[in-house]
């Protein structure tokens, strides 16, 4: 027996096909039995994607097999990955890496002809009314989405009260984009699903699925265009706003012809451009759509972009890689890094927010990795300081109109814990505890800022309205697993204190 057991290990480790001493074919389908079982809910039973990203070879070039095995084992910190190392053996970790790393019998396909067959208009806008068919403030609306049985809930922001709770495609993701004046909203589903909806008639306007696995989408300052940033296939889509017809697909490789994901496509809008950063190559993209040139602007970088946010005026773009130790700061009319930023452990950079701090612009941002807020000088490019948390965090808030910022501690023992930032002195002033034991999450304020509006991020979980000045709670709103909170006005105006 033992000398058996001996000549398994043996195979395992110079194979890397055996397990449990099964020949190669049954491997295979004790993997996918694994993969099915553990995966395939979040990673799509195709291995194409879902709330997870997709699991191909082409899609993990920065991940090496060791690091892939550690990810199974371990869980990944600042996402929703798990740990499998108490459920699974070595041997069936390996098994699933050599898995996700063995190309599917057909590469994966998403093109123009795929996308008309999806593309669906539930109403001629050139029908929809000329009016709201409520008597809501259509600048102080609000998209609530409810990640956990996939739906949005339409709410008014003066009365905090729902209009309408309707399906959305399941994981949104990447944030609801309005339309200019804020009478359209645009969903992205991370499978590739976009939708519009008329925050007017409270009804769907059209739909198409622009790709399998999709990070997120921009809409042009003008309102004319879409821009969809996809994992799979490797491209950027361009749909026209009115009813989400394709209009061209932009391949996403480098000059040697080297593919790449899209780690999020943002609009600068004072430049008239839809800007993109790319998972798998060094480079920042800018793409003109003024005039619908769709030129790509190359910005060579020295380090990859996984996370990163813009100044006001949009010419500056500061990034990280979730590996490096050090931020970025490209300034997008040179086309070269200016500054290096000295922020440790994993900022998240995509829900940064600004304020006027001693007469100079700060950037504030939390840490997926470690308990605190890092405060920057947006002039020097120096931390002015670190402010200790209860533990690492996802999201900041603020608004022009309240002195302070609320940010929520969403990972470890005190994920149901908020603590509120004095802007005038950095100091937390206060930490609330809104449902002791669930996870509070993502503050957004209301249009004059008055207002905070909380996320219980659980199935049970709740709205929670804050009034912003004396922090005490003015209505609770059940909803299922609530997540981010989109107020039409704050975003079409840019506001310094959320994300665009």
């Amino acid at each position: 027996m033992r000398r058996l057991q001996r000549i398994l290990n043996t195979s395992l480790a110079a194979l890397g096909l055996l397990w449990a001493g099964l020949a190669p074919a049954a491997a295979g389908e004790a993997a996918m039995a694994l993969f099915r079982a553990h995966c395939a809910q979040c990673h799509g039973a195709d291995r194409l994607g879902g709330m997870g990203p997709a699991l191909l070879p082409e899609n993990l070039v920065r991940l090496k097999r060791d690091r892939a095995a550690r990810v199974i084992r371990d869980g990944r910190v600042a996402t929703q990955m798990p740990s499998f190392g108490k459920l699974l053996s070595a041997a069936q970790i390996q098994s699933l890496v050599d898995l996700i790393y063995t190309p599917p019998a057909r590469k994966p396909a998403w093109g123009l002809a795929q996308m008309r067959a999806t593309h669906k208009v539930f109403v001629d806008p050139a029908g929809l009314p000329d009016h709201p068919v409520h008597h809501a403030d259509p600048m102080n609306m609000f998209v609530v989405v409810e990640l956990g049985d996939h739906h949005a809930t339409i709410l008014d922001g003066d009365t905090f009260t729902p209009l309408k709770r309707v399906a959305t495609h399941r994981a949104l993701h990447g944030g609801p984009k309005y339309s200019p004046d804020g009478r359209f909203v645009y969903f992205a589903s991370r499978d590739g699903w976009i939708s519009k909806f008329d925050m007017w008639s409270l009804r769907y306007v059209a739909e198409i699925r622009a790709g399998i696995n999709t990070r997120n989408l921009a809409l042009s300052d003008d309102g004319r265009y879409v821009m969809v940033a996809n994992y799979l296939p490797h491209t950027l889509v361009v749909l026209d706003a009115v009813d989400l017809r394709p209009l061209r697909i932009i391949p996403v490789r480098s000059g040697d012809g080297r593919e790449s994901r899209v780690s999020a496509v943002y609009t600068a809008a004072p430049r008239g451009s839809f800007v993109a950063a790319l998972k798998d190559l060094p480079e920042v993209w800018e793409i003109g759509y003024r005039g619908a040139a769709f030129r790509v602007r190359r910005l060579r970088l020295a380090d990859y972009l996984d996370d990163f946010f813009f100044d006001q005026s949009y010419r500056l773009l500061i990034g990280t890689a979730r590996d490096d130790r050090k931020g970025q700061v490209i300034d997008l009319d040179q086309g070269r890094q200016i500054a290096t930023l000295d922020i440790d452990g994993m900022p998240h950079l995509g829900s940064g927010i600004t304020w006027k701090y001693r007469g100079h612009t700060v950037l504030a941002a939390p840490n997926l990795g470690k308990g605190e807020i890092s405060i920057i000088d947006m002039q020097s490019w120096k931390t002015i300081k670190r402010i200790k948390t209860d533990g690492p965090g996802f999201f900041i808030r603020s608004h022009e109109n309240t002195p302070y910022a609320w940010a929520d501690v969403f990972f470890g023992p005190h994920r149901d814990e908020v603590h509120i930032i004095d802007k005038r002195t950095l100091e937390i002033v206060k930490t609330l505890r809104p449902v002791p034991g669930k996870t509070a999450a993502h503050v957004e304020f209301d249009k004059d800022g008055r207002h905070a509006l909380l996320s219980i991020w659980d199935m049970d979980g709740a709205v929670i309205v804050y009034d912003a000045a004396s922090f005490r709670e003015i209505k609770r709103l059940p909803m299922v697993k609530p997540s981010g909170k989109y107020n039409v006005y704050n975003k079409i105006t840019r506001s310094a204190g959320t994300s665009h």
